[in-house]
């Protein structure tokens, strides 16, 4: 067997046949191993709800994915389906109530039965803050609110009052139940296994967290959660504009900022691709990618900081995808409703994650996470994994179903040279298997001399729409990559 085989690849733009690009593998030379998982998160919202549009097919579509460290997050928006104790405790009484929260989150427990979760409740009670006037909030669950997360500052100080809410969480989910603040039980009878726990969301923008002040909160709440249930893994910092925020990695990452024996098992922070409203498609193709490499370039120095400071942290990468314009337009001008992204938009997006992957996997991210899998009109319509209009997966949740069957943690990757501004590709040794990744940038075709050895592919493309995987045995060595289409060619 050749170490060398040779991949020639042919763009075409219109009739005009560019010039041929060789792209090579060397099978006997790894550059790096994979620890990269790809998976996604869960954004509770009402299409999750029982009964809802979206329901059934997001549960059975999140169930036959498999992933691992699957995200789950109830957060601001829907304060009753995000917050188990609306109201300050009294002399009297306590407001417990998981009437909203419990129907959902059992469902997705159900969903990823075997596989890991990292949880977050991310929105902390608004009555331990201090704020001008006690903060309102809709009496209908339903009813989305943004502005719910007021004030700076804790009421209490120690900050142990909310460490001891989200204490009492993990007992609700975990251990059968809880004590509340008046010594009264609860029994809830779940006992599900949290193998991560998240602490808080995008800090830097809820509540405006000091790297001080969140590390402190951090280890306090890590402690009190710890003692609940030991088993438990943390996540922290969760980041929503990490290139701007250095000093959250500088301070957070330092042993010597934590209490003793504080566990710094991962930190997580996010990237978006954002356009401006007067691009179309044309544009996105390449503003999406540009973005994707400046997000690089943050991850790349983040990792410098790690191995400096924490060697031994992980990191997740676990709100990945693309915001269009039109999403903040329907957020903030109620009763607006934004026409849907162009359908090759989603082709477009599921191979910006497959090109993140392919780039984090070699620079050893460990958990590579697309956001999210419910959004709808009002709700962050473009990134949804799943079509409100059709409740069928689309080429994104495809897209990360092709990488998760066929590449993972431990895959050698090899030596591929031959890559350009519109192709990504990238060889691979999985379960014994040679494979190639490639992932086609750009709205128009691109014709793959292949080596003799290739024998299927596996495949999301435009002709596939909101179909499962394409799949197909190989009769000659060439392929075809449609537009945006992300293939994985596996050789004999």
């Amino acid at each position: 067997m050749k170490n060398w085989l040779p991949v020639v690849v042919l763009s075409l733009s219109a009739s005009v046949v560019s010039a041929q690009t060789n792209v090579t593998v060397n099978w006997a030379k790894t550059i790096a191993t994979s620890h990269a998982t790809p998976t996604l998160q869960v954004v509770v919202n009402p299409q999750l709800l029982r009964g809802a549009k979206l329901h059934d097919s997001t549960f059975s579509s999140l169930h036959a994915l498999g992933a691992d460290y699957v995200r789950y997050v109830p957060w601001l928006p829907y304060p009753k389906q995000a917050v188990a104790e609306l109201q300050a405790p009294t002399a009297s009484a306590t407001s417990w109530d998981f009437t909203h929260i419990d129907p959902t989150l059992d469902d997705f427990m159900q969903a990823q039965a075997g596989h890991s979760v990292v949880m977050n409740f991310s929105t902390i009670p608004a009555w331990m803050y201090k704020t001008d006037k006690p903060v309102t909030y809709p009496d209908d669950p339903n009813q989305v609110f943004w502005h719910y997360t007021q004030g700076n500052d804790l009421r209490d100080p120690s900050m142990k009052e909310a460490a001891a809410y989200f204490a009492r969480l993990v007992a609700w989910y975990t251990q059968g139940g809880f004590t509340d603040e008046l010594g009264k039980r609860h029994e809830s009878g779940h006992h599900y296994h949290f193998a991560y726990w998240e602490v808080l969301n995008e800090i830097e923008f809820e509540h405006n967290w000091t790297p001080e002040a969140y590390t402190r909160f951090y280890d306090t709440v890590t402690a009190a959660i710890h003692a609940v249930d030991p088993s438990i893994k943390f996540m922290g910092l969760a980041l929503g504009a990490p290139s701007t925020h250095p000093e959250m990695f500088e301070y957070f990452l330092n042993p010597a900022n934590h209490r003793a024996g504080a566990p710094l098992d991962f930190i997580t922070y996010h990237f978006y691709a954002e356009p401006t409203a007067a691009q179309g498609i044309g544009d996105w193709q390449y503003t999406f990618f540009d973005q994707a490499e400046g997000f690089l370039h943050t991850v790349r120095f983040a990792e410098l900081i790690r191995k400096r400071l924490s060697p031994a942290t992980r990191t997740d990468l676990n709100e990945l995808g693309i915001i269009l314009p039109e999403d903040g337009k329907e957020i903030g001008n109620p009763g607006y409703v934004a026409p849907p992204p162009p359908d090759a938009y989603w082709n477009l997006a599921g191979a910006l994650y497959a090109y993140l992957y392919v780039e984090l996997a070699r620079i050893g991210i460990d958990v590579v996470g697309e956001s999210q899998l419910v959004g709808y009109p009002s709700q962050y319509p473009s990134v949804s994994m799943m079509s409100y209009a059709t409740t069928k997966p689309n080429a994104r949740y495809w897209t990360l179903k092709l990488l998760h069957d066929h590449l993972g943690d431990g895959d050698p990757m090899l030596e591929t040279g031959g890559g350009s501004r519109d192709l990504a590709v990238q060889a691979f040794l999985h379960g014994g298997h040679r494979t190639i990744l490639f992932a086609n940038k750009r709205n128009h075709p691109l014709q793959i001399a292949l080596p003799k050895e290739a024998a299927h592919v596996a495949y999301v493309a435009p002709s596939t729409g909101e179909g499962p995987v394409g799949e197909r045995d190989l009769s000659s060595p060439a392929l075809t990559l449609e537009p945006f289409e992300v293939a994985i060619v596996t050789l004999k």
